[in-house]
């Protein structure tokens, strides 16, 4: 008997009078779930991930996933997680992972958000007819322009530091070669260099299969500095210094040594089949002069024709932080909220450690304006971007642009299974077994996430519209457009937002 049971979560049914047992589930499954026996098809649901892939490719339509129920007695303190966690633990002494963002049931400030509209007395505009600017520049502006001359012919005095432009404020997020397949990262840099916007490399190194798309890419220097180079460095839009994660903020990282193949280790630079650590902090970083020493140098590296960002966690003192890097020569502050994707992290400090990247953005755009430092660096927000809404909203409490991570992924077919640390991915997306992998094609997906992006940007249009705003540069930190609904008096105050009615 074994007293640490968990009951399997869900029951997975073959229809015997539909099923053609032409196997498609049991070679596309890639967690064992189905097997032949003779004229019936077995089915082991302990293993499901509940990833779909059987169902869509089943083309009898004969296979059901439904959710088992089964009673525990209920408990205020003790419920079901809680009690299956200790048992976990109690079978493995091993701390407990999990993907993707937060999972708790924690209130979503996006959802208790409202925009504005305009009404009578001042008109709204349709972005069909009207020009509707989405252009951002990212980096440092300066204060005032200095100009020489008079009529047309005048010289710009002001030397402007380098900026990315970007056609839309979406970018696609930060994911390394080795958390996601090389055709993840093709779709992501086909997709972004059609409109005009980038996409991360992760701390993984670049791939030379990306090299054509690197006026598209921002590279990351992480702690682990893998793959970092100045021919690395060279070959990208911008860097990204990567000091926390909003899924896993304080600790690093750790790319299983099983998925170093030798494409993976010579792309970081590293033996195969040892595992990538990244470690918790960056060991020549314990201040803001530290940090905008390694800023200077990469921007010496690069002869200074490239901006750099700066990536933390949401954090109760990321304003602060905030203001030190914009103090530290760097070009954009990366915030990443408590509800920002992972392929793994220990899932005590994913549900319980950052906030979210709400409040993180509008106290990081207030600390600054109130220093009089806001024109020195761009704010990018990430961490759990899901719709086109949730985007407007970040760009009025004060974002420049935002990563999208998560939903890019789902847009090429994630399930959010939540289990990118195994290695098996049946998509294609978070593995490097090349029988997987070659299910994902770069060119639909690339086609999949463009789509993706496409269609926000418009309803972007339709939001900044409806509200008489034709510019993200009049939206961006414009709160009086922002009304909160059943969030308390003090997370007002945090957001600077006034209640409906008010």
């Amino acid at each position: 008997m074994n007293s640490n049971f968990i009951p399997t979560k869900y029951d997975v049914y073959v229809d015997p009078q539909r099923c053609r047992l032409c196997e498609r589930c049991v070679e596309n499954c890639s967690y064992g779930v189905f097997r032949r026996d003779r004229d019936r098809i077995l089915t082991f649901p302990s293993n499901c991930a509940v990833c779909h892939r059987c169902i869509s490719f089943c083309p009898a339509d004969a296979i059901t996933i439904s959710r088992r129920v089964v009673q525990y007695r209920q408990h205020p303190l003790w419920d079901e997680e809680a009690r299956e966690d200790i048992y976990n633990q109690a079978r493995t002494g091993k701390v407990i992972l999990g993907g993707m963002g937060n999972a708790k049931y924690y209130p979503n400030i996006f959802d208790r958000l409202v925009l504005d509209a305009c009404q009578i007395t001042s008109p709204s505009i349709d972005p069909l007819r009207e020009p509707m600017e989405t252009r951002v520049y990212l980096g440092k502006k300066p204060k005032q322009l200095k100009v020489s001359g008079e009529g047309n012919d005048v010289c710009l005095k002001t030397q402007l530091t380098p900026n990315l432009m970007l056609e839309t404020p979406i970018m696609v997020a930060h994911m390394s070669y080795g958390a996601v397949s090389l055709n993840t990262q093709l779709s992501f840099a086909r997709a972004v260099r059609e409109l005009g916007t980038y996409m991360g490399s992760g701390e993984g190194g670049l791939h030379k299969a990306l090299y054509p798309y690197k006026d598209n890419i921002i590279v990351q220097v992480a702690s682990g500095r893998f793959g970092v180079k100045p021919s690395y460095l060279n070959r990208a839009a911008a860097i990204e210094i990567k000091a926390g994660q909003g899924a896993k903020p304080g600790i690093g990282g750790h790319l299983p040594g099983e998925k170093v193949n030798a494409d993976i280790s010579k792309t970081r630079m590293m033996p195969e089949g040892t595992d990538a650590i990244s470690p918790a902090p960056h060991h020549d970083i314990y201040s803001i002069e530290d940090l905008a020493q390694l800023v200077r140098a990469l921007k010496e590296a690069t002869n200074w024709e490239k901006p750099v960002f700066v990536k933390i966690a949401a954090v109760h003192n990321a304003a602060a932080v905030a203001a030190g890097i914009a103090r530290a020569d760097a070009d954009a502050v990366v915030v990443d909220g408590f509800r920002g994707g992972t392929g793994a992290a220990p899932k005590v400090l994913r549900d319980n450690v950052g906030i979210p990247i709400e409040a993180a953005i509008a106290s990081i755009d207030e600390k600054l304006r109130k220093q009089g430092i806001r024109n020195e660096i761009s704010i990018i927000a990430s961490g759990g971007m899901r719709n086109s809404s949730d985007l407007t909203k970040a760009i009025a409490l004060g974002a420049d642009a935002v990563y999208v991570g998560t939903a890019a992924l789902v847009a090429m077919g994630c399930r959010v299974c939540g289990k990118c640390y195994t290695g098996l991915c049946p998509w294609g997306i978070a593995t490097q077994r090349e029988d997987l992998v070659s299910r994902l094609d770069p060119e639909r997906g690339a086609l999949q996430v463009q789509n993706l992006l496409t269609a926000w940007t418009h309803e972007l249009k339709e939001l900044m519209g409806a509200a008489g705003i034709n510019s993200i540069e009049s939206l961006r930190g414009n709160r009086d457009r922002l009304r909160g609904y059943l969030l308390d008096e003090n997370i007002l105050d945090v957001l600077d937002v006034k209640t409906v009615g008010a």
